[in-house]
């Protein structure tokens, strides 16, 4: 139901009891605090603020006041409906129960999570992931692709002539990179074909290779210039390291309780999978 500001009768009954309940002993309401009651049914201040955590980002930045009469309305409305149900269905029987379920291992999922992550298990985790990595080799180059040998002995030709590579990339390469020059950007060992790659790797920079010929086609080659990419800083890498952290503790914990508990499954081939389609059961 959507947030409003205008309440609705049932509602200003539940805000008059509203402020009678915030009203504690001590003055200091908690999340036991009763807001509202609906045909018996107490609706509390924890209610609220769970509903109120729930919301879309766009109703999140709402007044307070908005929020907390918008919230408890949505609540009482809820309640008066729900009171109106004449019996449970199945599907939402079941339904709560995957939600309950859901909502549990959740909690567990949060506390496993945290626990993982401390910065001497990040540290471990990068200097396992990082330690023994040699410097990487990347390489900036660019090429002329032409569908033949001969074309590629004729660029070869030129450029010893002086021609201009980039020009001649822009003239005659075939190839998607040729409108740029041929310019291909950094790329490091193993993001080329093998027969480029190799081609690449046994050139000076500002030198030019013979014509290479890979699948698609044939290449002259300038290698314009080299680096080598150091390991990147912890802080760099460190929601990749957790959440790999978070994941092996969460495996973990499973394994765990798959050991320590009892889990009973069904023979395999007890069903037949095109059961899992079968969504007229719920109506049963």
């Amino acid at each position: 139901m959507p947030l409003r500001t205008r309440l609705a009768a049932p509602l200003v009954l539940a805000t008059a009891l509203a402020g009678a309940a915030l009203a504690q002993d001590d003055g200091t309401p908690s999340a036991a605090t009763v807001v509202a009651t609906v045909n018996g049914t107490e609706i509390t201040l924890g209610e609220m603020l769970i509903a109120r955590s729930q919301l879309p980002p766009q109703y999140q930045e709402l007044p307070p006041d908005v929020l907390f009469d918008g919230l408890l309305e949505q609540l009482v409305n809820q309640q008066l409906l729900a009171d109106a149900l004449n019996e449970e269905p199945l599907r939402l029987t079941l339904a709560l129960q995957n939600e309950a379920r859901s909502l549990r291992a959740g909690e567990v999922v949060s506390d496993i999570y945290e626990e993982a992550v401390t910065e001497e298990a990040l540290q471990d985790a990068y200097d396992e992931m990082f330690a023994d990595l040699e410097p990487q080799r990347e390489y900036n180059a660019a090429h002329i692709l032409v569908e033949t040998e001969e074309a590629a002995t004729e660029i070869t030709a030129l450029l010893e002539d002086g021609a201009d590579f980039a020009e001649l990339a822009r003239e005659r390469s075939v190839g998607p990179s040729g409108p740029n020059g041929g310019d291909l950007g950094w790329f490091g060992q193993g993001m080329m074909v093998a027969p480029f790659e190799e081609a690449v790797m046994a050139l000076e920079v500002g030198q030019v290779s013979a014509p290479v010929q890979t699948q698609f086609g044939w290449h002259v080659i300038v290698l314009n210039d080299t680096r080598n990419i150091d390991a990147p800083p912890i802080d760099a890498v460190q929601a990749e390291l957790a959440g790999t952290l978070q994941q092996q503790a969460l495996e973990a914990r499973i394994a765990e309780l798959t050991e320590t508990g009892s889990v009973e499954l069904t023979e395999p081939g007890a069903f037949d999978p095109g059961i899992i389609n079968a969504m007229d059961l719920l109506n049963e």
